[in-house]
């Protein structure tokens, strides 16, 4: 049996030249992201710093809402973000909403979904106590799982985005301002 060693180093070179480009590409859209972040930074505090709370009382859905509670969920979802003169902006749904909702407004651009969830991975990676209790499979292949493109996000994910983007009292008032509505919409959907 012979074994040809050219088509290795062909499929080697080829392998090598496509991490260097994806490892370029991520530099660039790493590059061009943290701009953006110092372009915004301090503005969104500065935007919501007067805004007061809307009382809410969160409630958990035991099975999927039925037209009518679903309609006026959203209904009120509409209402509170009149309150603050903010609109809802549809987002793709391909199971990676959650992270171009995240980009979209980090970055002003839901395509930039796949740099937060390796962000949001890379969160969780790293702070593996923080998150492993709220996890209901082995850790590994969750990182696994979350690591795939088209992946739905949870609320691990999104305690992971939160915790890597704003640590603790870097927006204090802001950041309850976004749970009470990512609450009022996603409990109540």
């Amino acid at each position: 049996m012979t074994h040809n060693h050219e088509n290795d180093l062909e499929s080697s070179s080829s392998s090598l030249n496509s991490s260097l480009h994806d490892a370029e590409e991520e530099r660039t859209i790493a590059g061009f992201l943290l701009e953006e972040r110092h372009k915004e930074d301090g503005r969104l505090g500065k935007r919501l710093s007067h805004l007061n709370s809307i009382p809410h009382t969160p409630r958990v859905n035991g099975s999927i809402p039925d037209v009518t509670d679903a309609t006026l969920d959203h209904e009120r979802l509409s209402e509170r973000l009149a309150t603050y003169d903010l609109a809802e902006l549809q987002i793709e749904g391909d199971g990676n909403c959650q992270f171009r909702a995240l980009a979209d407004q980090l970055f002003r651009n839901p395509e930039h979904h796949k740099h937060v969830r390796k962000q949001v991975v890379k969160q969780l990676k790293h702070h593996r106590k923080l998150y492993e209790g709220y996890v209901p499979m082995k850790y590994k292949t969750y990182l696994k799982k979350m690591k795939r493109s088209g992946e739905w996000g949870d609320h691990v994910t999104l305690q992971a985005a939160a915790d890597q983007t704003f640590p603790p009292g870097h927006l204090g008032k802001s950041i309850g301002f976004f749970s009470e509505l990512l609450q009022g919409h996603a409990m109540n959907v």
